[in-house]
């Protein structure tokens, strides 16, 4: 969508700051300081002197993406993001361990956004929440520290974010944007905003519910397929029948969707659906599928590591005190991101067995394993050591580095279990 030169001119004035400079969070600000006066906000020092030093670690934008930035600066003092016009918050909705929607995170971002709000400004939304939470928690939030009313003094927009960390096809720009406002002007105002920095265009919802929900069953379809397919292969399993097999035959077909059977983490597709229902269950309804979708993604850890353990079983490995290598800790390929990452269950359930177990991930930053997870990654791998190796995230490394040379780091009597499809079946011992 290519908009008309006014429109851009009436926004030329414009400054925005952009609070939370995470996966989501970066990517936008850089964009949009390519045209706007931006200040990428953050409470993170260290994440703060990376940036200045034009370094991201997440990967998502080069040196030289920020560096094209011309008006993009940083900042951690709320007094420097007063004088802005809009304020974009980008700040991570986790659940807690009870699986319920933990939105500190965003209360504080709002109530924060609240002791610089003016009349006139424009707050928008960019966290998944559930359908509702905008206008029913953060709104609220806003107009009681500023004095302010929403749609009289101030208006809000949500416009739920699509990022797709390691993607580097499907970036920002190339995403369709759903955009949303709390009413007519304030959906207007976001729209045409967006469209200055979305090539792919955008996609005016009718309510910032809409929007809300919009986003959050874009993953919950996701997660429900890999469960359904998650079950095939347990069920396959007992059958004795080779999941891959089954599903490349099937996909012969047309309409057959291409998922693929794993560990479901992420900070998306293993979240959002507990936003969903939590909203549901508040309305009285009880949601199944969804659920249970979720309950046999949540378990594929506790599944994983058994399968292990049988197989080392019956080649006669002893199990306690034996030596097991997970290969990828990640969430997913290719990029370095290990929030809500499902191979810890694996390494835990492993761990509970006696197993002594090695991370290795050439993606990750060993010191943020070990802040979450309480892991110290190996560096290095030796040769013949290894009863057991999981292959637990399909990293480019791990596909050249091949099996024969995986299989370098096993015992002569040892165990591969390849999560990710990655080798043939009669290369490796295992699979889903």
């Amino acid at each position: 969508m290519s908009l008309s030169s006014n429109a851009v001119t009436a926004l030329a004035d414009k400054k925005i700051a952009v609070i939370g400079l995470g996966y989501v969070g970066l990517p936008l600000a850089v964009e949009f300081g390519k045209i706007f006066s931006t200040i990428g906000f953050d409470i993170n020092q260290d994440r703060l002197a990376e940036l200045s030093r034009g370094e991201d670690s997440t990967l998502e934008v080069t040196s030289g993406g920020l560096a094209k930035a011309k008006s993009l600066s940083f900042s951690s003092n709320l007094d420097d993001i007063q004088a802005c016009d809009i304020y974009i918050i980008t700040v991570p909705t986790p659940i807690n361990e009870h699986n319920q929607p933990d939105l500190s995170p965003l209360i504080r971002a709002s109530e924060m956004v609240s002791k610089v709000l003016s009349s006139g400004n424009l707050v928008i939304y960019e966290s998944t929440v559930y359908p509702g939470a905008t206008e029913e928690v953060c709104v609220p939030l806003l107009e009681k520290s500023s004095n302010l009313t929403m749609n009289n003094d101030f208006f809000v927009g949500y416009s739920p974010e699509r990022i797709n960390p390691g993607d580097k096809l499907h970036t920002l720009t190339k995403i369709l944007k759903v955009t949303s406002g709390s009413n007519q002007i304030a959906g207007d105002m976001v729209d045409v905003l967006y469209s200055t920095i979305i090539e792919a265009g955008t996609y005016k919802a009718s309510s910032i519910k809409v929007a809300e929900a919009a986003k959050v069953i874009e993953n919950t379809q996701r997660d429900v397929n890999i469960g359904l397919i998650n079950e095939l292969a347990l069920i396959f399993d007992k059958l004795n029948i080779d999941t891959e097999e089954v599903l490349k035959a099937a996909g012969t077909k047309w309409n057959f969707l291409p998922f693929r059977p794993g560990l479901v983490g992420g900070h998306c597709i293993g979240v959002d659906p507990y936003y969903l229902t939590h909203k549901a269950q508040a309305a009285g309804l009880h949601p199944e599928i969804i659920l249970a979708g979720r309950r046999i993604n949540d378990n594929m850890g506790t599944y994983v590591a058994s399968k292990l353990i049988k197989e080392m079983l019956r080649k006669n490995i002893r199990v306690k005190e034996s030596r097991a290598l997970i290969l990828g800790f990640t969430f997913k390929e290719n990029c370095p991101d290990v929030r809500n990452t499902k191979v810890i269950d694996v390494v835990t359930e492993l761990k509970e067995y006696g197993i002594l177990v090695d991370c290795y991930d050439p993606w990750v930053d060993p010191k943020v394993v070990e802040r979450e997870y309480g892991l110290d990654p190996v560096k290095s791998l030796s040769r013949k050591t290894y009863d057991a190796v999981v292959i637990a995230v399909g990293h480019d490394q791990f596909k050249e580095m091949g099996i024969n040379k995986i299989k370098e780091f096993c015992k002569s009597d040892s165990v591969i279990f390849d999560l990710k499809y990655l080798f043939s079946q009669r290369e490796t011992d295992i699979r889903l």
